[in-house]
């Protein structure tokens, strides 16, 4: 028996008749009908809001306006693939039949997560980006186990060189190498008395009662994250409905900052010198670091909200389909 799926709304004449339309063909061509109300259903209402009534028996969909020969013409179509496919035997079609007809824990899974994906997301963004600040934080309270856990942890995803990286409960909020120019703030030398070039020394370098004790990840690290973390913020906020940020836009805000910073940062400090040696500053790369995190974040989560909009639609037809069936075989 075919699978009538009919998106409608209320106070609907063309609906209206859609239903007799159909309720002609019921005797020629069997099927269950679904019929699915979009008028509380956002996405729904975006997606068919302008087209209803929506048909779709298999994988054939009609949209209004539509007459009764081409609901005819439709329902022949879909009643003669179904008559192919069982005349073939084709296990795949039997199996994808069955599974239409019950809700799995993937189903019901894929529609709690595709509502709730933003909530997940930021909550991870929020632990990975907080977790390093709580490292220093236990250092100072004596609990240096669990603080060096964290700091191993995140040694395997950031250099966590000291110079390059925050400090809680020291003189200053950060202690940069002296290349990098910064009037006013003592640099990393002058406050261990380290070898400013001795990278493996200032990624061990945790730190101590008089500096403070560094953040476990580094500053354009923290930049990163916390940008997609604001965004990802506003993003719920706003009912999900931000725009995806133009890929060029992505590009000159989001790319291109962070890779002159950072690539000429790199380049001109190799040993054959290509560039004038530069150190880039903490605001440099917390400026860089979010305006990548942000835009990346601007330009990659509409993109998954309009996955996980297809995957609501999706549960949203098979739960009716699902109940539908169920009540009929009462």
């Amino acid at each position: 028996m075919l699978i009538v799926t009919l998106y409608k709304k209320e106070n609907c004449d063309l609906c209206d008749q859609a239903m007799k339309d159909l309720e002609s063909l019921k005797s020629k061509y069997p099927y269950t009908l679904v019929a699915i109300d979009i008028s509380q259903n956002p996405d729904l209402q975006k997606k068919y809001g302008l087209d209803i009534p929506v048909i779709e028996v298999g994988p054939y969909v009609l949209k209004a306006p539509f007459d009764l020969k081409k609901l005819l013409v439709t329902m022949a179509a879909a009643s003669n693939r179904v008559e192919q496919l069982k005349s073939i035997d084709d296990s795949k079609y039997d199996n994808r039949v069955k599974r239409g007809k019950s809700i799995s824990w993937g189903d019901r899974f894929t529609a709690w997560f595709s509502i709730r994906y933003m909530l997940v997301f930021n909550l991870l963004v929020l632990l990975y980006v907080g977790l390093p600040f709580l490292a220093p934080v236990l250092v100072k309270q004596g609990a240096r186990t669990p603080a060096m856990v964290i700091y191993h942890v995140y040694g395997g995803l950031c250099h966590q060189l000291a110079f390059r990286s925050w400090f809680l409960f020291g003189e200053q909020l950060a202690y940069p190498r002296a290349a990098a120019g910064v009037k006013g703030l003592i640099t990393f030398g002058e406050a261990t008395g380290m070898d400013e070039n001795d990278i493996w020394g200032a990624r061990k370098f945790i730190g101590n009662d008089i500096v403070g004790y560094k953040v476990a990840l580094c500053e354009r690290d923290v930049a990163i994250y916390s940008g997609i973390l604001i965004f990802g913020l506003l993003f719920s906020l706003t009912g999900r409905k931000i725009k995806s940020l133009n890929i060029i836009l992505w590009i000159l805000i989001g790319l291109m900052p962070i890779g002159i910073d950072g690539v000429s940062q790199i380049v001109s400090q190799l040993p054959f010198g290509v560039l004038p040696y530069r150190e880039s500053t903490p605001l440099l790369r917390t400026i860089t670091g979010f305006l990548f995190g942000f835009s990346t974040a601007w330009f990659g989560y509409p993109l998954i909200e309009e996955t996980m909009q297809d995957a609501r639609n999706l549960m949203t037809k098979k739960f009716a389909k699902v109940e539908t069936i169920r009540k009929s075989m009462k």
